[in-house]
């Protein structure tokens, strides 16, 4: 049967206020819900899709993390190569503080024991006492600055120091030991004698080392010997006043 629509002016009128074509979403989910029967297959391209999303995700941060550390890798390189410069000069030049402080403190001990002899010939005769007298006076060790370096045994050669090992700066000096010898007439005047060398500031640990009974010209005497250790005293207590020689 064939109908013929004699108003072709209503049926666009009716196309116009129907508004359009509608979608039915549930009836859509419905059929999607029955074309999909295994919901453990739907699960697991959820959980695929989800993975790929955490997968780029993280790729995206591990490449700007990349990006941060190679940046800080670069310039941590440029500020090691500086500070590399840096330190090297640093170094050189305490070497040669070391260097130079070194010489200094053996010019300071050379200077400080050349005048041993003089400062133990004047405190022994200070401290001499009455009818006493001496008949040795030595002494044993190196002051005057002998000593001050380090040596090796000739014919060979010397250490090499220890790479990055700090300079000895220090000067290492000699024991100086004092001996003193004589005679007295009184016993009292030799224990006098010990007080007196003890407290000065150039002696200390005074022994006795030898009291025994002997004739001097039919006179009885004592004859002693002493031992005590040569101190270096601070500089404040040496006193120096230059040496002036009229010439006429």
């Amino acid at each position: 049967m064939i109908e013929i629509n004699l108003l072709p002016g209503a049926a666009k009128k009716a196309k116009r206020g129907g508004g359009g074509a509608k979608i039915d979403f549930a009836q859509l989910l419905s059929g999607l819900s029955e074309r999909v029967k295994d919901r453990w297959l739907a699960a697991a391209v959820v959980c695929g899709v989800v993975g790929l999303g955490a997968i780029l995700t993280m790729f995206l941060i591990q490449s700007r993390q990349t990006k941060r550390l190679t940046a800080a890798e670069q310039q941590g390189l440029a500020d090691s190569t500086r500070y590399a410069t840096v330190l090297k000069e640093r170094i050189h030049l305490e070497a040669k503080r070391d260097t130079l402080l070194r010489q200094l403190n053996i010019i300071r001990a050379i200077d400080g024991d050349r005048f041993v002899w003089p400062h133990v010939l004047e405190e022994v005769s200070s401290a001499l006492p009455a009818y006493t007298w001496l008949t040795s006076l030595t002494y044993t060790g190196t002051p005057q600055g002998q000593n001050v370096m380090v040596g090796h045994p000739p014919g060979e050669a010397p250490p090499k120091p220890k790479k990055g090992a700090a300079l000895e700066t220090t000067v290492p000096l000699d024991t100086v030991h004092v001996r003193v010898m004589g005679r007295t007439v009184d016993i009292q005047a030799l224990t006098k004698f010990m007080s007196d060398l003890e407290a000065s500031p150039f002696f200390g640990n005074v022994t006795l080392d030898k009291s025994e009974a002997a004739m001097d010209n039919g006179i009885q005497v004592t004859d002693f010997q002493l031992t005590m250790l040569y101190t270096r005293p601070d500089s404040s207590v040496i006193h120096r006043v230059p040496l002036n020689v009229s010439v006429k």
